[in-house]
């Protein structure tokens, strides 16, 4: 074998690279961090208890939602793993504003982005990827989605970023600014600094493996609850400790998967519960009034839970704080969750579930 034979060829130059890498963290300098919001309770519920709930208001990022830490997160491993090129295909299997943010951060660094999604995804979610400079493939069956992101790296020598498997693993859960790490850090001069739960949901997993890794590195009292809508493979995962548990399309986009995805890690959860689809769109809703903007149906899952865990501390006469995410917008949803119409065609009345917040709000109780 000659001298010349012998040299191997990086696949991507480290010139691109390097340049990809310092375009993204200068992206994230330019960004200032997302606001803590503290909600408005009834300040005369009950004698002695004095409970506080704060809302990480995600929907201040650039492209408007939670998802775009992870897309950055994402990024960021793809390149530093050398998956990435100057001419390389970015892949997803998402219909919504994971999608959304990975098209943004593609277009930042001259990429082509396809978001491989469901035919009945809503025109407001392919407009907003579209938007962002991202093409829409569409499969008949939401469970396809895995397999066809694969097949059209694989056909486009391009990379399939894989946000199911990767949340977990592509985000610093020990720091680096992450979600867990700012909520503690904004939380440092509050009345009860360490808050008794923090509550999310989970689509990828990512989140709630982050915040529940962080709050035992660091060694924190702070429990973490994590909400999932009805027929999801989450909660019935975490509740018989198997991952080969099913089951359904999540009706509340964002959250919930039909299948346990590789990033959910349930040992790092204190608590699951299941939220009723009508529930959750109930208190979308009612969030939405108590703040004067529309919010969208994963924080209204969120709401329903952190709601129900105030109430569980008043109930225990227990002083404390509850923290939680505003994920998104509700002007995504505009005709969907917030359409009477078209709640009426899933078979959904939050009707029932907003006499319960309404009772929550007069008493501190939970029904």
């Amino acid at each position: 074998m000659s001298g010349r034979d012998s040299v191997a060829v990086r696949r991507h130059p480290r010139q691109w690279v390097d340049d990809a890498i310092r375009l993204i963290e200068a992206d994230a300098r330019r960004s200032a961090d997302t606001h803590l919001l503290r909600y408005p309770l009834p300040s005369a519920w009950c004698d002695g208890v004095q409970v506080e709930l704060y809302l990480k208001d995600e929907t201040t990022h650039l492209t408007g939602s939670l998802k775009h830490r992870l897309a950055r997160s994402l990024f960021l491993y793809a390149l530093c793993n050398g998956w990435i090129g100057k001419n390389t295909t970015i892949i997803e299997a998402s219909s919504g504003s994971t999608a959304v943010s990975e098209a943004y951060f593609a277009a930042m660094l001259g990429l082509p982005f396809i978001a491989v999604m469901p035919s009945s995804t809503s025109t407001t979610k392919i407009r907003l990827i579209e938007s962002q400079g991202g093409r829409c493939h569409f499969v008949a069956q939401s469970g396809q989605v895995y397999a066809e992101a694969e097949r059209l790296a694989r056909e486009t020598g391009g990379h399939y970023l894989d946000q199911f498997t990767n949340a977990e693993r592509a985000t610093d859960w020990r720091g680096n600014n992450n979600i867990a790490e700012s909520i503690f850090d904004q939380m440092r001069e509050e009345r009860f600094p360490a808050p008794e739960w923090i509550v999310v949901g989970a689509g990828t997993g990512g989140t709630s493996a982050t915040i529940g890794r962080y709050i035992r590195y660091r060694r924190h009292p702070t429990q973490l609850c994590v909400v999932d809508p009805e027929n999801s493979a989450f909660y019935p995962s975490y509740a018989q400790g198997r991952r080969d548990v099913t089951g359904t399309s999540s009706r509340i986009e964002g959250i919930g998967r039909p299948r346990v995805e590789p990033s959910f890690l349930p040992d790092v959860i204190d608590r699951m519960t299941v939220v009723p689809d009508a529930s959750s769109v109930a208190a979308a809703h009612h969030v939405s009034a108590v703040l004067g903007r529309k919010v969208g149906p994963s924080t209204g899952t969120n709401l329903w839970g952190a709601f129900g865990l105030l109430a569980e501390m008043i109930s225990a006469g227990r002083s404390g704080s509850v923290v939680t995410l505003l994920c998104d917008a509700g002007e995504r949803y505009a005709d969907t969750y917030f359409d009477s119409e078209w709640l009426t065609s899933q078979g959904l009345d939050p009707s029932g579930s907003a006499s319960v917040l309404q009772e929550f709000e007069r008493s501190g109780t939970w029904v």
